[in-house]
């Protein structure tokens, strides 16, 4: 938002926080931030614009940390599209995200780095690209996915070299069992990147020794890992026990079953749950052939490989988010902070992003009673409205 935009109002609304939902909120923005917050039903500053919300909710703006793409395109097969896909993800109350790229030849994160570093076209407005989440190339063979086992491999300190939250780079998931992934794990951390464990063959001690090391996150629980055993629990279980680390989850009905949906909600709570949307290109999109990387994937009521081996999602995070509330039971409130307070705090951004408070950013979105989005601002600027 430029500097001397006009302080204006949202009033009306009622506001979801994380502890309950507040009726006739009264919302003051200013030059892109959040200026006052008013739940006493009191009235705007005569002379100021004011957006009636009656009848509508307000929520924080949405936090993907794990977006591969949308409406027909690609992050990792086209790094140039970052910014098209940005300009669209208002529409599912996105207002800042970090774009995947998966293990692919290290010139495609360069670029990807360079596409962030450039900054948006000139007119643009959409959700923010808060860095890079590199998923990959550091992964275990054995639980490649829908990665491309020709461009996996071991970390070095060269290949690392020039990931940090100041070059784009914000979230970077690997196996912490593989060679030299401690000593990656630990430059990173210093760093300010958050490192997460995933696509792995870790067992419990070597999932908690990367823990130890700096890892605090853990990409799609149960996908792309050893099923929980009771004998050999491993990177799931120590994921689970671990205080330090925030899961990461994919409620669309078809990653993880309904039931361990609501069994993680018990275990963890919003406070360590962070709920992503893991999609692909098909993202807002009719079904048919899409990619993913340099794979040829089918969509229809799923994204899979031509082997029948799943490949991200096709869910927005809103879709998702109201997929979680179904098969956990909880409220819209109670569940908000997987996306928006958990996803801020992770990538050290708490103190800005993620809440409806006075000071942060007037990254907003306002919903309809069944939790459709019907506008969404970014920066105090309305981006979209339905």
């Amino acid at each position: 938002m430029p500097p001397g935009f006009p302080m204006f109002a949202i009033h009306h609304a009622t506001l979801l926080t994380p502890e309950d939902s507040v009726a006739d909120a009264l919302v003051l923005i200013d030059e892109g931030r959040i200026a006052a917050v008013d739940t006493a039903g009191v009235s705007p500053p005569e002379g100021i614009a004011v957006r009636d919300a009656t009848g509508l909710l307000l929520a924080p703006g949405f936090i993907d940390l794990q977006l591969n793409g949308g409406f027909g395109l690609d992050f990792t097969a086209e790094p140039t599209t970052i910014w098209d896909v940005a300009a669209a993800l208002p529409r599912f109350g996105v207002t800042a995200f970090l774009p995947t790229i998966i293990t692919s030849p290290p010139a495609v994160a360069r670029a990807a780095q360079r596409v962030l570093a450039g900054g948006p076209p000139g007119g643009w407005r959409g959700a923010r690209p808060l860095g890079l989440h590199l998923e990959g190339p550091f992964l275990n063979p054995g639980k490649k996915g829908a990665h491309n086992p020709a461009y996996l491999r071991h970390a070095s300190a060269a290949d690392i070299n020039g990931w940090s939250p100041e070059t784009g780079v914000r979230l970077v998931t690997l196996a912490p069992e593989l060679p030299w992934a401690g000593q990656s794990i630990v430059e990173l951390a210093r760093r300010g990147v958050v490192v997460s464990a995933g696509h792995s063959l870790a067992t419990f001690d070597e999932a908690t020794a990367g823990f130890d090391a700096g890892v605090r996150y853990a990409t799609h629980l149960f996908n792309a890992m050893p099923t929980l055993h009771h004998r050999e629990p491993g990177l799931v279980a120590a994921a689970l026990a671990d205080p330090r680390v925030t899961v990461g989850l994919i409620p669309d009905g078809l990653h993880v079953h309904p039931a361990l949906v609501r069994l993680l909600w018990q275990w963890l709570g919003p406070d360590r749950l962070n709920l992503v949307s893991d999609a692909m290109a098909a993202m807002g999109m009719p079904p048919g052939d899409y990619v993913l990387g340099d794979f040829h994937v089918i969509v229809d009521d799923s994204a899979r490989l031509d082997n029948g081996t799943l490949a991200g999602c096709v869910l927005s995070l809103d879709a998702v988010w109201r997929a979680f509330l179904g098969f956990s039971g909880v409220t819209p409130a109670e569940a908000l902070p997987t996306i928006t307070t958990t996803p801020a705090r992770l990538l050290g951004l708490g103190n800005r992003l993620g809440r409806v408070a006075p000071g942060y950013d007037a990254d907003l979105v306002l919903l309809s009673p069944d939790l459709r989005v019907v506008e969404t601002f970014v920066g105090g600027e309305s981006v979209y409205r339905a």
